[in-house]
């Protein structure tokens, strides 16, 4: 998050609810929150997402799509997240090449502009591949494993 915030979001969960701690992370980070409940749950403070619905559905994994992740410098995205985010961002999307997209779906870490510090999305023409960490020029990747491209190179 640029180094501006210096507290730790985590520390935050259980204090302010988690509708208002996700929306305001996602607009300090990504300067757009879609209009969601979101919902923190579990030890790895998963972030869950839903519309509110008049349909009752039973389950403990039925309320809402895993959006993001509370880490202790910020919120990631998932790809999913970042699908929900991207469009009406306003700042921290970082636009790759044909083939910076290519080795970053393939798990690599890509070398961007230097500037940039802290979870970004990342965007390769109209889609979105999800967040990465810029640092020290380079995104550092979190596509998981098993979502990743297998490249014959």
């Amino acid at each position: 998050m640029s180094g501006e915030n210096t507290t730790n979001p985590r520390e935050e969960i259980g204090r302010v609810k988690d509708t208002e701690l996700v929306k305001r992370l996602l607009i300090e980070n990504y300067g757009y929150a879609p209009d969601l409940t979101y919902e923190i749950r579990g030890r790895y403070h998963r972030v869950y997402a839903r519309k509110p619905c008049s349909l009752e559905i039973k389950g403990p994994d039925r309320q809402g799509v895993y959006f993001a992740r509370i880490e202790s410098d910020g919120i990631r995205l998932t790809i999913e997240g970042s699908f929900l985010v991207g469009p009406k961002a306003t700042k921290n999307v970082v636009e790759l090449n044909d083939e910076r997209a290519r080795r970053y779906l393939a798990g690599e870490s890509v070398e961007i502009d230097g500037s940039l510090y802290g979870w970004v999305i990342v965007r390769w023409r109209d889609y979105f591949l999800g967040s990465a960490k810029a640092k020290e020029g380079k995104l550092i990747n979190y596509v998981p494993k098993e979502r990743r491209l297998r490249l014959d190179l």
